[in-house]
């Protein structure tokens, strides 16, 4: 969205604002706000996945997987679609999705809609990804009666097209999914999720309303079961002060107020992994300090989604040309070496 739009898009109910905003992007791959040019000190690697840059495009802003050129096209290293659940679904009634535009926040109570998991993996397949990697992120079905098995479908079936396969166990909008990050639930899911990937890396994105205790316990689980990263986090229950006259709606809350419950979390999963995998950045990332900040508290990629509501399409191209002058600043040659760099 640029800056000419934005009075005009924000004139709308925000979720048709977004449905136009993908239209137009799934119909313009190419868009006149020029991507950052390749720069070999911006690559970063997560096991042996590596990615031209380490800023990612959050799973929820293209649910079925209709602008991931477009997305591409604005300089992103990575897009991640979904979350695709196997059958389609029509997600909570509406309206749903909130700009606190004073907060530059939002809330949504989306509760994974999407056209199911056959006809995103459909489109994956057509997408251009240039030297894009492209993440297929999955989940359960609202009323399944047994969503590991739902999980299962997910990733056995975008295994073989993804760069890699999030598993999605942090939505607040489903009833009881989040009770799937903790104990013998989440030991299971790990167990039948890696036995069905393949070789395809499998990430696994948690909350960030999580306790140190249940931190704890995800990342015994996530090494155990040899995942490749963690994702965190997602929308928070929680609620710090906001001005925006929707603050009182129910669902989870993004963008710029989240940044700090993010930046605690991150670390706090930093201190329970001990570097033993690695992790990935979201929540209330909408600068290149922001994301230089995350990186340097462990994080090997960072994921926005919210931001772009605020700060426009040319985001990307801004963030990344501050992120190198972050390296170039601090002498550091690559991300690499400023992960967890302190």
């Amino acid at each position: 969205m640029s800056y000419a739009l934005r009075p005009l898009l924000f004139a709308l109910d925000a979720e048709r604002a977004h449905a136009l905003t993908l239209k137009a992007l799934g119909v313009r791959a190419t868009l006149p706000y020029p991507a950052a040019k390749a720069n070999a000190r911006l690559a970063t690697r997560i096991g042996a996945l590596t990615f031209a840059n380490p800023l990612g495009v959050a799973a929820g802003l293209d649910k079925d997987g209709v602008a991931i050129a477009g997305l591409f096209g604005l300089g992103f290293g990575a897009v991640e679609i979904g979350t695709l659940t196997p059958l389609p679904q029509a997600g909570n009634p509406k309206p749903r999705l909130f700009r606190l535009v004073a907060d530059r926040a939002v809330i949504n109570r989306m509760g994974f809609n999407n056209g199911g998991l056959e006809a995103g993996l459909a489109r994956a397949r057509r997408a251009t990804r240039g030297t894009g990697r492209l993440g297929i992120n999955v989940g359960a079905n609202k009323d399944a009666a047994d969503r590991v098995a739902d999980y299962v479908a997910g990733v056995t079936a975008a295994a073989p097209i993804a760069d890699y396969v999030t598993i999605n166990i942090s939505s607040p909008n489903t009833p009881g999914l989040r009770d799937l990050q903790h104990g013998a639930a989440l030991d299971d899911l790990l167990a039948a999720c890696t036995a069905a990937r393949g070789d395809t890396p499998l990430f696994l994105k948690v909350a960030p309303d999580l306790d140190t205790a249940a931190i704890d316990g995800i990342a015994r689980a996530a090494i155990a079961h040899r995942l490749d990263a963690i994702i965190m986090g997602n929308t928070t229950v929680s609620r710090p002060p906001l001005r925006s006259p929707h603050a009182d709606q129910t669902g989870g809350l993004s963008g710029a107020p989240l940044a700090v419950l993010a930046r605690q979390r991150l670390a706090d999963v930093r201190s329970a992994t001990g570097g033993g995998i690695a992790l990935i950045a979201a929540g209330g990332i909408d600068s290149g300090a922001e994301a230089y900040a995350r990186i340097r508290a462990g994080a090997s990629l960072v994921q926005l989604y919210s931001a772009l509501v605020f700060e426009g399409p040319g985001l990307a191209r801004r963030i990344l040309a501050a992120l190198d002058a972050c390296l170039v600043r601090d002498g550091h040659a690559s991300i690499a070496d400023a992960v967890a760099a302190g």
